[in-house]
């Protein structure tokens, strides 16, 4: 059974790898601190908002000495723009105090260090570990959710156990890159609402779309 599941998602990724070669994210950033940041207002909010925020924001501001002596009512006025801005300003502030206190300002490169900190999560975290420190490791958000139960490359109900799922199925070396492979296929033709399953490349394996023509 492990055999033919790591077979099962080989050719799947085979595919989304010549579908989708140059998947990269789409959050701009230069440092990992930058990068915490875009991801930590990412949040039911897309990349291209959170990218023209972030323009603007890092121009002011660059390192955590910066955004811990900015006034939360301040970074509020800055990223209002994304949702969640009140929690997101107070939790990248609060963050920013603990990475100038307890890591010399630098981001940690430790997965349990960083769900440790205000807003971060493990999907947060797993997205600063491979884009930022080169880790191959799988960070399950809303697309890559959604696509990899769809796909029957997981079977789980919480990002979590599709985290564990994924980690299995998806040999070392390749799941960093199949994060983005799975964003990209589930903005482009997966999507939550009205997928494109006839148009889908794989839907001849796709579970979710067997399920929908046998109903």
């Amino acid at each position: 059974m492990t055999k033919r599941r790591n077979a099962y998602s080989g050719e799947i990724l085979s595919v989304l790898n010549g579908l989708y070669p140059e998947a990269k994210t789409q959050l701009k950033f230069e440092t990992p601190f930058q990068l915490l940041v875009a991801v930590m207002l990412s949040a039911q909010t897309t990349d291209r908002q959170v990218n023209a925020i972030t323009k603007t924001l890092f121009e002011k501001y660059t390192v955590p000495q910066d955004f811990a002596r900015l006034p939360v009512s301040t970074l509020e006025n800055e990223i209002k723009s994304c949702g969640l801005y009140k929690n997101k300003a107070k939790n990248i502030n609060e963050t920013s105090k603990i990475l100038v206190d307890k890591f010399d300002s630098t981001v940690p490169d430790s997965f349990e260090e960083l769900v440790k900190l205000p807003g971060v999560g493990r999907k947060t975290a797993n997205v600063v570990l491979a884009n930022a420190y080169g880790r191959d490791v799988i960070a399950v958000d809303t697309h890559v959710f959604r696509v990899a139960n769809r796909l029957g490359l997981a079977s789980s109900k919480t990002p979590e156990k599709t985290e564990e799922d994924l980690t299995r199925s998806i040999p070392p070396g390749s799941r960093s890159k199949a994060h983005h492979w799975l964003i990209y296929h589930g903005r482009q033709v997966c999507r939550a609402q009205n997928p494109k399953c006839p148009e889908c490349v794989l839907s001849d394996c796709c579970k979710y779309y067997r399920s929908i023509k046998s109903r």
